[in-house]
């Protein structure tokens, strides 16, 4: 009797026992491994609220408001939570439709049931408004509080650039800092300073209702963190400045840049065609990209710092700056100039625009003489008493330390360096190191294979102005509440020209804007400004026009270099550009007689839309049998005529391929 008791204690307490363990294994699994009820518990009773920084604003140097922020919502789902859905209405509110709801729930799903994850990004606050009130019916969903840039004069695309979302390399590289919905700084502006731009994130930790209703604070925020907003800068741009460039370069394909040369900092900063800022914000981001990628314009291109040109007859500036020093002119130096710069023995001729006569030095920049910038060059590379290599190699150190040939470090990604050729270019074209000045002429007017971006013409100007310094181009002048400027834009550059040696180049560059030289029309009164017109060789079309100047002659406050490219010449086009800018800038007022100003605002010059490849067949084709309808009827009627017409299409596509 007493063993059986003891055997039915012993067999209930290890029932006891077991299904005390089986509870307890199973409560460890629930809370320690299998993590998916702690989550749900937690978004039910809690939520982790990311709190996003507003980017730092960007103004121009004067305290104008170039770029700001505008409030929009992410609406964040976690699907585990989603029940009793009124989708319709829910659609309705944001402007879907259910295949579209369905996708994106599917995707929320993937990402995690029981994380929250975006449903819909970027909602503008109207469209919020109206689906806040009904918040409470979407159980699951809850938003999240955005911003966007906002630019309220939609000016200076390229220079400011855009911002986009995070991708996997980018999280990759900022080893953790960013995470999936993010955004970054992708061009311009907003890459180069976002580091400072971005701010920090902060996170709130809010309790919530089974209803999805917030309840106040977990722990009165004690666990909450600020969001900090990210540094604003001060940009070095002139917003009415700017402006007044893009509406004069509208319709027109080229650059516009000008610079303050005491201290480096860019006033405007054109690129043309541009487009509106605007278009690069918001959930359409990706189709305006593509539209702008496939324009046949190219609106994405950075003209100012990507596009490489031959300078043409402003080079001679540099040129006459670099024999002085180099000893082998000086501002005595004369010569004769018969319409043209004989070479090779006299066999060939680098024509000049007109006859020019006895020319000095002062004289060759009024007027802008081929012939005495062939002769220039021939000393710096013929009469060095050295091999033409060597002496060519002395006359591309010159140049780089006017800031040709390489990157100037301007505060924007994507800078291009130009193009000096080096001398071994030249003996492995000729076959030998024993070529001469005859072999390359043209790069004694700024042709040939040389090519400057307009940032570095404008910054030419900027040396000249100064009398042979120059300081680092740069967009930002200030950073923070501080103002902070960055260290590498406060350093003096010598351009390797004595002071001693501008005074001529900067006389015969005053003469040739306000004594009747080639760049007279763009004179303005009560301002010495100083100036050089070009016109640069196109193989593909129109010449290009350019013009570069700086105002006033004695403490300059502008230096300014205009490419309009395919627009002919440099004093039709480019100079009235740059003296509208520079009045503007100086006096606040242009005087420009208005049908230049109108001429200027209205040009289009822009290339024809190229015909697709289909159409032109087409035409073609029609074309060719209306032709050989009417050679058969000449023929016909007159066999002598139809010999004729032959013989004068020969000739007309002889004429052709000759130009």
């Amino acid at each position: 009797m007493n063993n059986s008791y003891f055997n039915r204690k012993f067999v209930i307490q290890g029932i006891f026992i077991a299904i005390a363990l089986v509870i307890v294994a199973r409560l460890f699994y629930i809370q320690v491994i299998d993590d998916k009820y702690l989550l749900s518990a937690n978004n039910n009773v809690m939520r982790k609220k990311i709190i996003y920084p507003a980017r730092g604003v960007i103004l121009d140097r004067n305290g104008k408001v170039l770029v700001q922020n505008e409030p929009v919502y992410d609406i964040m789902v976690t699907p585990r939570e989603v029940k009793d859905l009124d989708t319709l209405l829910l659609c309705d509110l944001l402007g879907i439709d259910t295949i579209d709801f369905n996708l994106r729930m599917k995707k929320a799903k993937a990402h995690s049931p029981y994380r929250a994850s975006q449903f819909m990004k970027q909602v503008s606050s109207t469209v919020y408004a109206k689906f806040q009130e009904h918040l409470y019916k979407f159980r699951g969903f809850y938003p999240l509080n955005r911003t966007v840039r906002s630019y309220p004069d939609s000016i200076a695309a390229q220079f400011l650039g855009y911002i986009q979302e995070v991708n996997d390399r980018d999280i990759e590289k900022s080893n953790g800092f960013y995470r999936p919905g993010d955004y970054i700084g992708a061009s311009g502006v907003e890459r180069a300073y976002e580091d400072l731009l971005r701010g920090k994130r902060g996170v709130q930790n809010q309790m919530v209702d089974a209803l999805n209703r917030p309840q106040g604070s977990f722990m009165e925020g004690k666990y909450d963190t600020l969001a900090v907003t990210g540094d604003g800068l001060v940009s070095s741009l002139d917003k009415d400045l700017q402006i007044l460039a893009e509406k004069l370069m509208k319709n027109k394909l080229g650059s516009v840049v000008a610079i303050e040369p005491s201290t480096g900092e860019i006033l405007s900063f054109v690129s043309s065609p541009s487009y509106n800022p605007n278009m690069m914000v918001g959930r359409e981001l990706g189709n305006n990209y593509m539209k702008l990628l496939n324009d046949e314009t190219k609106p994405m291109f950075i003209r100012p710092i990507q596009a490489s040109y031959p300078p043409g007859s402003v080079f001679k500036v540099v040129a006459a700056l670099t024999a002085q020093q180099a000893g082998v002119i000086n501002d005595q130096t004369v010569f004769y100039c018969p319409g043209g710069y004989r070479y090779g023995g006299g066999r060939a001729i680098m024509r000049c625009t007109h006859v020019d006569g006895a020319t000095g030095l002062v004289k060759s920049i009024k007027m802008s003489c081929n012939t005495y910038y062939g002769y220039v060059y021939a000393k710096m590379i013929d009469s060095r008493g050295m091999s033409g290599p060597k002496a060519y190699d002395l006359w591309k150190e010159s140049l780089g330390k006017f800031g040709l040939g390489h990157k100037l470090g301007i505060d924007l990604p994507g800078e291009k360096p130009g193009l000096v050729p080096t001398s071994d270019f030249y003996t492995k074209r000729y076959g030998s190191g024993n070529w001469r000045s005859s072999f390359n002429i043209s790069l004694s007017i700024g042709q040939g294979e040389l090519g400057i971006t307009p940032l570095q013409m404008a910054n030419i100007m900027a040396i000249v102005a100064n009398r042979g310094f120059y300081y680092r181009p740069h967009l930002i002048k200030g950073i923070g509440e501080k103002q902070i400027i960055k260290e590498e834009f406060t350093e003096k550059i010598f351009a390797g020209v004595d002071a001693k040696y501008y005074e001529p180049v900067i006389e015969g560059m005053s003469q040739a804007v306000n004594q009747g030289g080639t760049g007279a029309a763009s004179r303005i009164a009560g301002i010495e400004m100083c100036g050089k017109t070009g016109t640069v060789q196109n193989p593909h079309g129109e010449n290009h026009a350019v013009f570069f100047a700086f105002a006033p002659r004695e403490n300059p406050k502008i230096a300014i270099a205009v490419f309009v490219e395919n627009a002919g010449y440099g004093g039709t086009w480019a100079a009235p550009i740059a003296s509208m800018m520079v009045e503007k800038y100086l006096k606040d007022t242009i005087s420009l007689p208005k049908y230049i100003q109108d001429r200027i605002y209205n040009g289009n010059l822009l290339p024809k839309p190229k015909v697709k490849k289909e159409e032109t067949i087409k035409k073609d084709s029609t074309k060719n049998t209306k032709t050989k309808v009417e050679t058969v009827r000449t023929a016909a009627v007159n066999p002598k005529k139809r010999q004729e017409t032959g013989t004068l299409v020969h000739h007309s596509q002889i004429r052709r391929n000759h130009e």
